[in-house]
């Protein structure tokens, strides 16, 4: 009798330390820089844990200056929100709050209920290849921060494929 892979059988709030980690499929593209774009005026502005009618999210190709651009892994992991305090940290208590996350996230993808992406490592021996073949990873498209204006430049580095998501 063979038991059933621990992501289909444990809820994320359930998961191990050791397990949670192991749902991050690595593609890097919470490492993105992304804004929301508002019709609202910005002195009226509020941040939230969702978008509003007339916000949307746009990503950029602008990357943490952290990340190993072969692996798409943060080289200071356990440093990273001491060395970039907006790092995004996703626990257990700010899942519900995954509006931001590309929709191609493997955590968000197990929290609204679609399972694992046939590319996702955990389905392919720990072997992040066929996520980088299938371009949902942010190998080879990205600039780091640090060699940019952001201010002056971002426009310039607006992406769509954060947004691509397959199976």
């Amino acid at each position: 009798m063979t038991s059933k892979p621990f992501w289909l059988s444990t809820s994320l709030e359930n998961m191990t330390q050791q397990q949670w980690e192991s749902i991050c499929d690595g593609c890097g593209k919470c490492c993105l820089h992304s804004f929301i774009d508002s019709d609202e005026e910005e002195d009226e502005f509020e941040s939230t844990d969702f978008l509003r009618e007339g916000e949307e999210l746009i990503y950029t190709s602008l990357v943490c200056q952290y990340i190993d651009e072969e692996t798409c892994g943060c080289t200071r992991y356990e440093q990273r929100q001491e060395l970039v305090p907006s790092c995004v940290k996703l626990t257990k208590e700010n899942l519900k709050d995954i509006f931001f996350m590309p929709q191609s996230c493997s955590y968000r993808r197990l929290y609204e209920g679609r399972g694992l992406a046939s590319w996702h490592p955990l389905l392919n021996d720990g072997d992040k290849t066929k996520m980088h073949d299938m371009g949902i990873s942010a190998k080879g498209r990205i600039t780091k921060d640090n060699t940019v204006d952001i201010e002056e430049d971002f426009e310039h580095y607006v992406a769509q494929w954060p947004t691509y998501d397959c199976d």
